[in-house]
């Protein structure tokens, strides 16, 4: 049903949008007046603000950072925007989710389809391509094809060690940025240049269930915000050709305790043995570290498994989940009843999300639960 509900709303929405197409690229429409504040600031001018005409940015996500960088983007001029998201409203996303209403919510629309029709309607001179897609090692090179800069949007590690071995294999800057709570970070990285985000993390992401998530933790908004501007300012400096004024910094907020503090990583690439940047090894892009999703047949089920991954702590997983729904816990398995699906979690990290066959969803409920 839920399917049939949400054909329905895009074939209403392509109805209504039918000969609006929602890249509608360059016009003629006079330009002087748009980015006249923006022009003036002596970093960007006329110069710099044709770079950003002529550039290329993929957000990868567009939740809540990716909607407040392609929102901040798109306002900016940068030529194209590809944004990619493989989720749906949901009421609990305005919170903090700024390109989005409720009547977003009530179309039942992709993520990237509502985002890119607001973009498209905040600037028309650009263009907007939206990829309604989950982002795996089979198809994030291609969606990397062009851009001038990756910018993190994601809600979880795995996409984001994938994208920094695309980055890094292909020579594309990228920005990262994670939230939790009332905190959040960010880091630029230039391959080649600069340390990558596994010279940062050289033992990889948390196992999953180790970490708290934004469903079991909570977030909030500002911290959104600041993130997401940070990563947005980088891109532009990148993208307007100010590279030698990207941040040298991994940048950490904590905005309940008003603090924020900046780590020097400039050295950092040379002073550790990375597997990726040092040693060109692409672990995440060949797939020989991401989750393997499989419908179990006849089950009305998703197995959702990390071969080689760590061991990971029931009881702490269970410590972390009670508050948020009924858990059911031995020496060997843990179950968490949340709405009418039922996550079963063994110690090596290996789940079955019963309920469903939409490997896309068991997806989702995993990292929204369990983390990357």
């Amino acid at each position: 049903m839920q399917v049939l509900i949400f054909e329905a709303a895009v074939f209403e929405y392509e109805k209504e949008t039918k000969g609006r197409p929602l890249n509608q690229g360059k016009n003629n429409l006079p330009q002087s007046d748009r980015y006249a504040r923006q022009v003036r600031f002596p970093s960007i001018g006329e110069t710099g603000q044709a770079a950003l005409g002529d550039s290329t940015a993929l957000i990868v996500g567009c939740g809540a950072l990716g909607s407040v960088i392609a929102n901040t983007l798109a306002r900016s001029g940068v030529g194209r925007l590809k944004i990619v998201d493989r989720d749906f409203l949901e009421y609990s996303n305005l919170q903090r989710q700024v390109l989005y209403d409720e009547q977003d919510v009530k179309n039942g629309l992709p993520k990237a389809i509502a985002a890119a029709d607001k973009l498209s309607r905040i600037n028309s001179t650009i263009e907007v391509e939206p990829f309604v897609v989950d982002v795996d090692a089979s198809n994030v090179e291609s969606l990397c094809e062009g851009v001038d800069v990756i910018l993190d949007g994601s809600d979880n590690f795995e996409i984001r060690f994938l994208l920094n071995d695309v980055a890094v294999k292909h020579s594309i800057p990228w920005v990262y940025g994670g939230c939790l709570g009332a905190d959040g970070q960010t880091m630029t990285v230039l391959p080649g240049e600069s340390a990558c985000l596994n010279c940062l993390m050289l033992d990889g992401p948390p196992p999953p269930g180790t970490s708290p998530t934004c469903d079991s933790f909570g977030i909030l908004s500002p911290v959104i915000n600041l993130i997401a501007s940070l990563q947005s300012i980088e891109a532009m400096k990148i993208l307007s050709g100010n590279r030698t004024s990207v941040s040298q910094y991994l940048t950490v907020a904590s905005l309940w305790e008003s603090e924020l503090r900046q780590m020097d990583i400039s050295g950092l690439r040379d002073k550790v043995d990375c597997p990726t940047c040092r040693r060109g090894e692409f672990r995440w892009l060949s797939g020989d570290r991401e989750s393997h999703s499989a419908v179990l047949c006849g089950r009305d089920a998703v197995q959702i498994s990390f071969p080689g991954r760590d061991q990971i702590s029931l009881d702490q997983l269970a410590g972390r989940l009670e508050s948020l729904g009924r858990v059911e816990a031995n020496a060997f398995l843990l179950r968490f009843h949340i709405e009418h699906y039922v996550m079963t979690v063994f110690p090596d990290g290996r789940a079955i999300v019963s309920g469903t066959e939409d490997l896309s969803l068991a997806r989702k409920l995993y990292t929204q639960y369990m983390g990357s």
